[in-house]
């Protein structure tokens, strides 16, 4: 089975598109098309089904999908263990983390990594952390440096590297920071903005309401952080934010017997031999959680 023609079956899998993977893959559309067309040919089955510019599996793509996942993992896996018995740290390090991490957390162990390992080329993908999740089940990153999930997936390790303690803030002229002391149910009143429904900073803050038999307002929602810290800062809504984020812009409202928390860290796939980059870059995040107290 030649693996350009599966690269681009995956790629129209994921994209939805024989444009979007001919982008992907710095291909021209007629190219992947070929690749597709040879693909079906060598399998004697139909892949894709065509309707104008909607393009879907067929039962036999489908049924392929899985299994083209596995091959072409299974190939990089025997490469990096190849690979590693050199002892070289060395070759390309697929690395995803989210834009809040990457701001705030990765720039020292970066720069110590690339100082390090030059011979390591780090290929940095800036992804929400569940979208990270995602692509290390999928074997399209080897590691991700993400928000940790309260209830990991179980082909997935996890090690947490720091604790992230989390705020409610509004801006200083908020009804709820002039009002003294202030209880949840206070909070439940006015107006939120909060990170997207699909993120686990979301999933945290939910159940602390949910515990407490209160909902909150949320009138807008984003999965960036700093856009949420410019909404909360001109007065728009309160919500909660790392604490690493907290300046003149944005007041923390205590909250008596509350304190929230998530875990940063970094999660890889159990059944991946990781490369010599990986395990490298993985030593020095350790390092920051042991510093810094997990």
């Amino acid at each position: 089975m030649d693996l350009a023609n599966l690269n681009a079956f995956l790629a129209i899998a994921e994209t939805g598109s024989f444009s979007g993977a001919g982008e992907r893959l710095h291909l021209t559309q007629p190219a992947i098309s070929k690749r597709i067309a040879g693909l079906e040919q060598q399998l004697n089955v139909r892949l894709f089904d065509r309707l104008g510019r909607e393009v879907s599996l067929t039962e036999a793509g489908r049924a392929l999908l899985p299994r083209a996942y596995q091959i072409l993992n299974v190939l990089d896996d025997t490469r990096r263990a190849l690979t590693n018995l050199t002892g070289e740290v060395s070759g390309r390090l697929t690395l995803a983390t989210s834009h809040h991490i990457g701001l705030h957390r990765l720039p020292p162990v970066l720069r110590a990594f690339t100082r390090q390992y030059p011979a390591v080329a780090l290929d940095i993908q800036f992804l929400d952390s569940e979208v990270a999740y995602e692509e290390i089940l999928h074997g399209r990153a080897e590691l991700a440096v993400i928000t940790l999930a309260p209830e990991p997936h179980h082909l997935v390790r996890a090690a947490p590297v720091w604790d992230d303690p989390l705020d409610f803030v509004v801006a200083p002229e908020h009804p709820l920071a002039l009002n003294g002391a202030v209880t949840l149910a206070d909070i439940a009143h006015h107006p939120a903005v909060f990170p997207g429904g699909n993120t686990f900073t979301h999933h945290i803050v939910q159940r602390l309401f949910e515990a407490r038999g209160l909902t909150a307002n949320i009138a807008m929602s984003t999965n960036y952080m700093e856009t949420i810290k410019m909404m909360v800062s001109i007065g728009l809504a309160w919500s909660v934010l790392p604490r690493t984020m907290l300046d003149d812009q944005v007041r923390s409202i205590p909250l008596a017997g509350i304190q929230l928390s998530r875990q940063l860290g970094y999660i890889v796939h159990t059944e991946r031999t990781l490369s010599n980059a990986a395990r490298a870059f993985m030593a020095l995040l350790d390092a920051q959680g042991s510093t810094f107290g997990g």
